[in-house]
């Protein structure tokens, strides 16, 4: 039995390297596509600093270094370097017609698939969890907790559908899905090696008391955020395969892409390694 490469397994082989899916979209030009893709990094970047200082002027200095405990934290700053080397390379893509992404090795571009994969299924389920389970009410009563909150647990959700339906890109890998367990299985690690080193839980279902009475609920929490990621993966999945249906394989290139179309006809292929050269 042929083995199958993990270059096609995550959907990053040869056969795509035209195809600049995560540069291009097929409703915005590439210029406005980076420049959406730059504002809402400048936004996400800003929201973070704004925070940590806001925090830092009014007491709870403790709360900056704790942030990195949290899972919420964790995916948005993923989002926001996606957002940020999205912007450079669709930026490049846009002003040059080649590809810097596709100039990195493949293993790489294994990470950058990945990544794309985690921060269209990730801050779904941060919204899900913290709106459904956390969340208690009364709406916050001070403007900065509901602004922060806001932006976190549902700006986060809407940066990933902006994602799943902008560009071209294909649906995920399958391969991504044991990654993104993985993930979340590392991260349930972090959650109690926090408690361990400075004493609370980022989260408070996952609490087993002092004696482990609520291992048992515990267990049920985990096995429900597995159910979540898997159901999420599936939804955005299916949402980019609509996509890719929908829209027929329709690209707003770049001018300079040799491969943008031309009344209509498909400009020849043209093979990059160094200089472009017109295939015959």
């Amino acid at each position: 039995m042929r083995r199958i490469p993990l270059t096609t397994l995550f959907g990053v082989d040869k056969t795509t390297d035209d195809k600049r899916q995560f540069e291009t979209s097929w409703l915005l030009p590439p210029a406005i596509l980076a420049g959406l893709r730059g504002l809402i990094a400048l936004y996400i970047f800003t929201s973070i600093f704004f925070i940590w200082g806001w925090d830092g002027t009014h007491g709870d200095t403790a709360a900056i270094g704790q942030t990195f405990s949290f899972f919420t934290w964790l995916t948005y700053w993923g989002i926001g370097f996606y957002m940020l080397f999205a912007a450079i390379h669709t930026t490049y893509y846009a002003r040059t017609g080649r590809s810097l992404l596709y100039r990195w090795p493949r293993a790489l571009r294994i990470l950058h698939s990945l990544l794309y994969s985690s921060i269209t299924t990730y801050p779904i389920l941060v919204t899900i969890v913290f709106w459904g389970i956390i969340f208690k009410g009364p709406w916050y009563s001070k403007t900065f907790t509901g602004w922060s909150n806001i932006t976190q647990h549902a700006l986060n959700s809407l940066y990933a559908l902006l994602e799943i339906a902008l560009p071209t890109t294909s649906p995920h890998p399958w391969i991504a899905l044991p990654f993104l367990v993985l993930g979340l299985l590392f991260y349930l690690c972090v959650a109690y090696i926090t408690f361990h080193t400075q004493g609370f839980y980022p989260y408070t279902f996952l609490d087993v008391g002092d004696h482990g009475q609520k291992s048992g609920l515990v267990t049920g929490y985990c096995f429900g955020v597995l159910a979540a990621i898997l159901v999420i993966f599936l939804v955005s999945w299916a949402l980019i395969w609509l996509r890719c249906w929908l829209v027929k394989g329709k690209v707003r290139r770049a001018r300079q892409d040799p491969l943008r179309i031309a009344g209509g006809v498909p400009v020849s292929a043209v093979a990059e390694s160094g200089e472009m050269k017109e295939s015959v």
